[in-house]
């Protein structure tokens, strides 16, 4: 029997269906329902928070049906509450807010690394976009390969399950 002599090249890749390291899992993604209740719980808490900073600072909510008597601080605060909460929580060493956390998800780059603070700031504003258009940019979490809504797209992150 003749052996082929080694002519010094390394060795050819694995195959596709041996690719991941032994004792490892493949990353699972968040998926659309998981992040709609992770989201409700998200939008419980919060929404508590600034009830009781708007009792702080005398403020109240409008009647919707009377547009004259809109506060434009109720809506500042507001829009200021929930991005400092998205953001800071996001890009903390955890990686998700609470209703992730209960979910056991968590906020990556594409790359798999932290986010920074500037990064979640745009994931926050971004999901503006994603709302604007009939919740299309939401609807896409379903359907996209990594689980990524048109927000996750333009800031470059990725859901991921940590159980």
């Amino acid at each position: 029997m003749a052996s082929v002599p080694n002519s010094g090249s390394a060795p050819p890749p694995p195959p596709v269906w041996d690719a991941t390291p032994p004792g490892t899992s493949p990353v699972g993604y968040g998926g659309f329902w998981i992040r709609v209740v992770a989201y409700i719980i998200d939008v419980i808490l919060v929404g508590i928070v600034l009830g009781v900073v708007m009792g702080l600072f005398g403020l109240r909510q409008v009647n919707p049906d009377d547009l004259s008597d809109i506060d434009p601080r109720v809506n500042l605060l507001t829009i200021l509450v929930f991005w400092l909460y998205f953001a800071l929580l996001e890009s903390s060493e955890r990686g998700a807010t609470v209703g992730k956390m209960a979910m056991g998800l968590r906020v990556v780059t594409g790359e798999g690394k932290r986010l920074t603070f500037l990064n979640a700031t745009g994931r926050f504003f971004a999901r503006i976009l994603s709302g604007a258009i009939f919740c299309i940019g939401y609807i896409m979490v379903a359907f996209t390969e990594r689980k990524r809504g048109l927000h996750d797209i333009i800031a470059n992150t990725v859901v991921i399950k940590t159980r």
